[in-house]
């Protein structure tokens, strides 16, 4: 099991986000969360990553428990997050964001290779190196807080809505990327409100409703499961 949540509670003053939800995922799978705004899924996400401090619970990553270390100790166990909103330094330029990606390597020459081997994947950011984050496109915003997460050569990666207000075209890039990524054997969680799109990508999925996981399976099942289907999929 590469990662497990075991009854997580979190608690913003005296409203309970999270109510005791548990998952979990092996390790090359790509794992969807699905559900309305306000449901959990982000601070599910934050918690995961030592951003939210769990109120109870257990979280467990290759067979270590992370839940309430500090988030660069978390990094640190190749646990990397792509923040909805993408959140790129704006002001520095697109190599420095992604220097910014390896602040855990200490080995310049290292840095590099991993800086050329990202070109390859986003040769767009290389045209781009130069020229600041801020003034990218939203697509290319996202293709570098991707590529930013990617640079610590992560084993799980936590993305936050990353086709959230993109063009239809550049959502189907994302999800391109997304399988791209997957097969070099990097596993995500997903959390997305094109659920139709994370349920396509991902082999199991999640439905959070105020807090609380409401079902769980395969996600081709969740598919045509018609409670999922009359609440996310517009049909």
């Amino acid at each position: 099991m590469l990662l497990e949540i075991s009854d997580l509670r979190i608690f913003y003053g005296k409203a309970e986000a999270l109510r005791g939800i548990s998952l979990a995922m092996d390790e090359g799978q790509i794992v969807t969360l699905i559900g309305a705004n306000g449901a959990g899924k982000t601070t599910t996400l934050n918690a995961i990553s030592g951003l939210l401090k769990p109120t109870s619970g257990q979280i467990w990553f290759e067979g270590k428990r992370i839940d309430g270390l500090p988030p660069h100790q978390i990094a640190r166990s190749k646990i990397t997050l792509v923040p909805e909103g993408r959140r790129v330094f704006g002001p520095m330029t697109v190599l420095e964001n992604l220097e910014m990606g390896a602040f855990l390597v200490r080995d310049r020459s290292e840095i590099e290779r991993r800086i050329q081997t990202i070109y390859g994947y986003f040769p767009v950011l290389e045209k781009r190196k130069h020229q600041a984050a801020g003034s990218l496109s939203g697509g290319e915003q996202q293709m570098m807080a991707i590529a930013r997460s990617l640079m610590i050569k992560p084993l799980l990666m936590l993305m936050d809505e990353p086709s959230m207000g993109l063009a239809p075209i550049m959502v189907r890039e994302v999800a391109r990327m997304i399988r791209a990524i997957n097969k070099t054997g990097v596993s995500i969680l997903l959390v997305e409100q094109n659920a139709r799109m994370a349920l396509s990508l991902a082999s199991r999925g999640y439905v959070l409703e105020v807090g609380s996981i409401t079902s769980e399976g395969e996600a081709s099942q969740l598919l045509v499961d018609p409670l999922v289907k009359r609440a996310y999929l517009g049909g």
